[in-house]
């Protein structure tokens, strides 16, 4: 029954992460190119060929273009630049993405200044707009990429399901706390060393890569404790994939940007972030293996469920998630 929960919240999940295009996040970046002007680029998700989302930038009334907007769609997003100019830059302006409070979506805002400083805003249905800072702050850079770690780990599904597994075979036991701390401090150092471009990798095949070790879990979850090496060392294996893990992290990092002159805070509070939303999934997903405990053996007791369906059950989840998985890494493949 336990087995059988799980099942059902992964499918849950997986239906929650394949919703509508409305799911995928909109993206704006301002580069100051003098004192007074800066080049924009708005990225929508499209619908089909030729519809987009109706999301718009509304800038402060003192605003001008300079460069009228000459826009197209490209990879299933409509893509629209343009140049705007205001008096004494954009520090205390207000920007509205307008239509954004009746979607799904998020809007990643970038916006870098003439001295190499950056200020990064996620902005969501619950708050459409910003003021821009005249310089970054600590607490705000902290505050925006502690926010961008959670968010990532949530909806990376790949990276969820690999944590999912590791829960399964480690079980509720010490060995879990190892376990899932050797992913933690391996996807931990990559994630530096590649957001600092001291070690850079082509992120297509990591992504293949990533889809492939989560059904080399589900292909070891289907063999079984006496078969599967997963088991015997799962910290080994959990260390082994977390470095793999850690390039796909920092791949996201490195498209959103690192401040200048907040590196390590950047750095430092993305990772506690993506902590922080695993610690959470871990946690329910072991609330979830505890719930269906208790169902089996209420279950038992009861006499409406054998122990061996329940063995059974282990299988059909492995299966469901080496599929997807393996569709994932064909998917990604065909990409290269």
């Amino acid at each position: 029954m336990k087995r059988l929960l799980l099942c059902f919240a992964f499918l849950v999940l997986l239906a929650g992460a394949a919703v509508s295009h409305e799911s995928r996040p909109a993206y704006l970046e301002l580069q100051q190119t003098s004192e007074d002007n800066y080049d924009m680029l708005w990225k929508v998700p499209a619908r089909g060929s030729d519809m987009r989302l109706g999301l718009y930038v509304r800038l402060p009334v003192d605003c001008k273009i300079v460069r009228l907007p000459s826009s197209t769609f490209l990879g299933g997003a409509f893509i629209e630049r343009s140049t705007i100019s205001r008096a004494g830059g954009l520090s205390g302006a207000e920007i509205y993405i307008e239509g954004l409070s009746t979607t799904l979506t998020d809007v990643l805002v970038r916006i870098v200044r003439l001295d190499g400083s950056m200020q990064v805003v996620l902005l969501t249905p619950a708050a459409p707009s910003f003021v821009v800072d005249s310089a970054p702050s600590f607490i705000g850079v902290a505050k925006t990429y502690l926010g961008l770690g959670v968010q990532h780990i949530w909806k990376g599904v790949d990276h969820l399901l690999f944590v999912a597994c590791l829960v399964l075979i480690a079980g509720i036991s010490r060995k879990l706390l190892w376990t899932i701390t050797g992913f933690t401090l391996a996807h931990s150092v990559t994630l530096a060393v590649a957001a600092l471009d001291v070690v850079r990798l082509p992120i297509p095949p990591i992504e293949a890569f990533i889809a492939l070790s989560v059904v080399f879990l589900a292909s070891e979850i289907a063999r079984g404790p006496s078969n599967a090496l997963s088991y015997r060392y799962p910290i080994v294996v959990s260390s082994l994939f977390g470095l793999l893990h850690g390039f796909g992290f920092a791949a996201v990092l490195q498209s959103i940007g690192i401040p200048a002159n907040e590196v390590a805070t950047s750095l430092l509070f993305f990772n506690v972030g993506v902590e922080i939303g695993q610690v959470l999934f871990v946690a329910g997903v072991i609330a979830v293996l505890l719930a269906g405990r208790w169902i089996e053996r209420w279950s038992v007791y009861r006499g409406t469920i054998s122990v061996a369906a329940l063995i059974r059950a282990k299988t059909p989840f492995a299966y469901m998630i080496g599929s997807i998985a393996t569709f994932w890494m064909i998917d990604r493949i065909s990409g290269f």
